[in-house]
């Protein structure tokens, strides 16, 4: 009776662990994401683009806000110099845009009132000069006819006339030029001068905002290489950031398979790490063959021609790393497709 229920007992064990298997077996077939053994698979490395970052101004680091393994966003403020020199270079091009800014005004409007007034007077004076000047001539002149003077007394008579009509010319183009106001060319010189001034702000203005470091993309920093209080010098890198997206893969395909594959078809990529099943597209193929890599591994792992090839990954997460080996799958029809149709 013992050896009946044991008996009872052990088939039932083995039905339950012939369930698990079957289970089991069913659950990995579905992981493997109805694997073809037909497929065209490719062998290559996870390819994640790395920025190095620098200021381009020289200075003295005053904060450092992140360290290595830390997430940051795109615009995050990464990294900051010391900006008192830049904010009192900022105040000096300021001083300069006013100053340019106010001669140039003052060429637009002219001479003021009272400047315009005094030339006035300063030609009336002339013309007083002139009228007496030119009535003792007159007097010498009869006087030289009667011999009641001389010849030098005369000639002096004379240039003291003609030396008053110069200075009423004089005066008179004072007024004129007070009136009418500065030339065009002078004016136009004063905006040059202040377009200047205003170019020299912009750069003063741009040389501070560069005093703040921030990230270009999503990433991750893999590398801090500077600390508060070090001076740098422009384009001295401060962080490595490596990039969240894109995310690409390096392959590698022979040329009897280069028919097979075209840009824009969709791939499967696999890691040796985890289960998941990413999507990729193909990028880019290189028109040009070169010999493989040491790196590359290949099926038979023979030293041939081969074509270099980029796929883009569309659901990339944290878990494909830089330099990481996958698989890259074809599907057999799709294969089939682009070798016939050339697409």
């Amino acid at each position: 009776m013992k050896s009946i229920r044991l008996s009872s007992v052990a088939k039932r064990v083995i039905i339950v662990a012939a369930v698990i298997t079957i289970i089991g077996a069913g659950w990995l077939w579905m992981q493997s994401g109805d694997r073809d053994d037909n497929a065209l698979r490719l062998y290559g490395n996870v390819d994640i683009r790395e920025v190095q970052l620098a200021f381009r101004q020289s200075g003295r680091v005053v904060r450092m806000h992140f360290d290595e393994g830390d997430h940051v966003e795109a615009g995050a403020r990464l990294a900051s110099l010391d900006a008192q020199p830049f904010e009192e270079a900022l105040a000096a091009a300021d001083a300069s845009v006013d100053v340019s800014q106010a001669e140039l005004d003052k060429l637009r409007r002219g001479l003021r009132p009272q400047e315009i007034a005094q030339t006035q007077e300063v030609l009336n004076q002339a013309l007083a000069v002139a009228r007496e000047a030119e009535r003792n001539f007159d007097r010498q002149s009869q006087l030289l006819t009667s011999g009641a003077t001389s010849q030098k007394a005369a000639d002096t008579a004379r240039a003291a006339r003609d030396q008053a009509v110069a200075s009423v010319n004089a005066a008179r183009a004072a007024h004129s030029q007070a009136a009418e106001g500065f030339r065009k060319e002078d004016i136009a010189a004063g905006q040059a001068r202040l377009a200047a001034t205003q170019a020299a702000r912009a750069q003063a203005a741009t040389a501070l905002a560069d005093t703040v470091l921030l990230a270009p993309s999503t990433g991750t920093i893999i590398a801090r290489v500077r600390e508060p209080g070090s001076m740098v010098v422009s384009q001295s890198p401060v962080y490595s950031v490596s990039l969240d997206a894109p995310v690409y893969v390096r392959a590698y395909i022979g040329e009897p398979d280069l028919g097979r594959i075209a840009p824009g078809m969709r791939v499967r990529v696999r890691s040796d790490s985890s289960d998941k099943l990413y999507q990729g597209q193909i990028g880019f193929i290189s028109p040009r063959a070169e010999f493989t890599p040491k790196t590359v591994e290949t099926a038979d792992l023979r030293t041939d021609l081969v074509y270099r090839l980029r796929i883009v990954v569309i659901n990339a997460d944290a878990a494909l790393r830089q330099g990481m080996p996958v698989t890259i799958e074809v599907d057999a029809g799709k294969a089939s497709n682009a070798r016939t149709t050339g697409h």
